[in-house]
This record gives structure tokens, sequence and C-alpha cells, in this order.
């Protein structure tokens, strides 16, 4: 049976028209923007107290949540796995995506997880639950140049333009910096605390300080100067240079609960400095700390520890008079400190654990899993609620080689408890 030739048109315009729709409906669906999110579906574990010793090994960076998750970033999610002290990455605990914008940090406190997207978006997330607690805009973060590596490491461990700080009051701030703008975002439910416009890229962050500010340097008149602002205003209460300092110099924070939140101290180091300058942060202006002087000393509590000529010694930051010393680890470096201890590698990559204020040994073990050996150099580390987590790097170490030369195995990332 034949159509007449106007109907066969209709009908043919017709079939166009929904083939049209058809792939719109398609086209949007797959390219809208949209988020996915799956919740827990099991109790929230405890916490582990793992004996001493390596745990395990892992193919990314984990951000250890209140001593029970272990969160993990990728391209366009945000994920956490348990148990804490796995030996493996294992399947998902709760998961969070969105598209098309891209993670760029997460940071966490308590049982808070906020991730920051390319787009400017702040979403929290409940660690227990993996559900959404708030989501608010910030600014866009700074784009860099810096190739993001597969662990995911400066992500997690050490996230660009996101850091927290306490307030006296008790409250949680969310510090949010891009390139022209910072924000100050109330942890526990989202609120804008404040915005204010910055100059640029002449200003950089530092990271915050324990007693609620953001440290910035700011070069932007010239000479370079400190600046603190406050935490919960966005007001800047000091602007500070290193008496008889050069003009320019870089800054470096010590003594951070993670990452570059909540820091102690800080060091500053100008042209034709061996080590530079330690200081311990206060209300008003940084006190000068000369045992936090030497490069590679670390500031652990009221405690800085450092090895000097080979011996690992003990001082206090704030007198500088020597509390303890020890011969017996070879030639260590100080690789990282929590509150409670401070840990060295040695030569031979074993993980040494002190006490920072009697430098009484916690434990001692070789960093090995499997047969995988020890000959790596270590990379970015993190140390949070007793685990110490290190990248370990093929020798010798080229930054500039693609993943597979710059990483010493596939499950680079070893986690070892302390």
């Amino acid at each position: 049976m034949r159509f007449p030739r106007g109907r066969r048109r209709l009908a043919i315009a017709v079939a166009a028209l929904l083939a049209t729709a058809a792939v719109v409906v398609i086209v949007h669906r797959v390219l809208a923007p949209a988020e996915v999110s799956t919740v827990a579906r099991a109790d929230y574990p405890a916490p582990a107290r793992p004996a001493a010793g390596v745990i395990g090994r892992l193919p990314v960076a984990p951000l250890i949540v209140d001593g029970r998750l272990r969160v993990y970033a990728a391209h366009r999610q945000v994920y956490a796995d348990r148990p804490v002290d796995g030996r493996y990455r294992t399947s998902p605990y709760w998961s969070y995506r969105r598209w098309p914008a891209e993670l760029t940090g997460v940071v966490a406190s308590g049982s808070t997880v906020v991730s920051r997207w390319s787009d400017g978006r702040l979403v929290a997330l409940d660690a227990r639950t993996g559900g959404v607690l708030w989501r608010a805009d910030g600014p866009k973060p700074v784009e860099s140049t810096a190739p993001v590596r597969r662990t995911w490491a400066a992500t997690v461990w050490d996230a660009p333009g996101l850091q927290l700080t306490d307030l006296p009051d008790g409250r949680t701030v969310l510090v949010v910096t891009g390139d022209a703008q910072a924000r100050g975002v109330e942890l526990s439910g989202g609120r804008e605390l404040w915005r204010v416009e910055l100059p640029g890229r002449c200003r950089s962050d530092v990271g915050t300080t324990a007693s609620g500010q953001l440290i910035g340097l700011d070069t932007c008149a010239g000479a370079a100067t400190v600046e603190f602002r406050d935490a919960a205003t966005g007001e800047v209460r000091e602007r500070w240079r290193p008496p008889g300092g050069p003009d320019g110099f870089v800054v470096t924070p010590l003594g951070c609960r993670i990452g570059r939140s909540d820091c102690l101290g800080l060091r500053t180091a100008g042209p034709g400095d061996e080590g530079g300058r330690g200081w311990l942060l206060s209300a008003g202006e940084p006190v000068a700390a000369p045992a936090l002087d030497p490069a590679g000393a670390a500031l652990v509590g009221e405690q800085s520890v450092a090895v000097l000529d080979g011996v690992v010694v003990g001082r206090s930051a704030r007198t500088g008079t020597e509390l303890w010393r020890s011969a017996a680890l070879g030639a260590p470096r100080v690789l990282a400190g929590q509150p409670g201890r401070v840990h060295l590698l040695t030569e031979a990559n074993e993980l040494v654990t002190l006490d920072p204020v009697t430098g009484r040994q916690l434990s001692r073990f070789v960093l090995n899993v499997g047969s995988d050996g020890t000959g790596w150099a270590p990379g970015a580390v993190t140390a949070e609620d007793g685990f110490v987590a290190i990248e370990r790097l093929r020798k010798p170490v080229d930054p500039t080689g693609d993943d597979r030369r710059y990483y010493y195995t596939g499950e680079t990332v070893i986690l070892a408890a302390t």
C-alpha cells in the first residue's frame, strides 16, 4: 500500500523530529551537570588501633578521617573505604561523583569531609554515611600547571586553597581562596561568614594558624610581607616582616595538624639562608624560635626535633633548652609529626617513631611490604591518628617523568601504624 506523496513527506518529517528529540534527550542526559551520591549501606566502623607495623599498600593516597575511614580522590569522585587498617583498598563504603566538574581538593575535620570542585562548588559530606550535609559556592580554584599524579596525594594531603582553622569560640572555619577572592565558611552548616577580594597571584596562601587566622604572603607592593587574616571576619589583623630580613623570602608552615591547617609555627628563608629562621605563632607577632632554624626541623606541639650532624635532638621550641638526643639511628631524616609522635626515616627505610618530649622510642620497623623491598625514595607523606602514609618513588627520582617512571610500584603508597 502506497501513501500519498504529501502524507509520506509528513511522516518523514515527524520521524526526523522524533529522532532529533531522542538525540537531544540522550545528549542532555550525558552532558548535563549531574551528581551521583551512593551512601553507605553498612554501620559506621569503630576506630582502629592496630599494632605498630606496616599495614599494607595502596594505589592512591588515603586521607584518614575520624580514625575510622580512608577517603580518596579521583578525577570526578571522592570516595571512602574501610576498615582504616585494611591491607588493600576495598570496595567503596560510600561515593560521591559530580559531572562535568573536576575534583580539586579534599579536607576533613571530625566526621565532616569537604570536597572542592573546579567550578568553585563546595560539597560537604557526612563521613558516617557519605550523604551530602551542605553545598555552597566558593571562588574558583587557581589553575595549576603541576601535573596531577595518579595517587592524588596533593589533592587530599595538601589541598590547594582549602584550609581549616578553629576559632576560640569552638567553631571550625573552612577558608577557601582563589585567584582574586577568599571566603570563610562555617564548617558545621556551610554558612558564609565573609568574603574579601584578593590582589591576585602576587599574594599566596601559607596556611592557617591553630588560633584562627589565615596566613598569606603578599609581594604585591615589592617587599614580601606576611599577613594574618582573622578567619572569623576576613579582616587582616597583622602585617609582619622578619626583623632584619631580606625583601624577598619564602614562608613554610610548621607544626600543622594536617596539610597546611592549624599550624603552630613557620619558617622564613631568604637568599643565602642555610636553613632559615623559625618562628612560633601567637596572638600577636610571631616569636623567634632558633630551635626551629635548622632545615628539616619539625615542630611537634611545643617541641622542636631536628637532625644535627647525624644526631637527633629534641629541644623546647620556646626556650631552646635541649630535652634529649639520640645518636643510635644513623643519619635519619625527620619525616613528619603528629600529636605525641615524631616520625623519622633511616637510610635503610626504617620508620622510627619517638616521643617528642622525652625521645623515648615508641616503635621501629622496616617499611617493606610483600617482596617490594626498600630501594625507594620517599615522596609525599602524611601522619594522622597514629598512622603514617608515604609515597614510594623510583630511584633516581625524576620529577618530570611519567607516573610509571616516577613511582616505585603500582601500589606505591605504603601505610603503617605507629
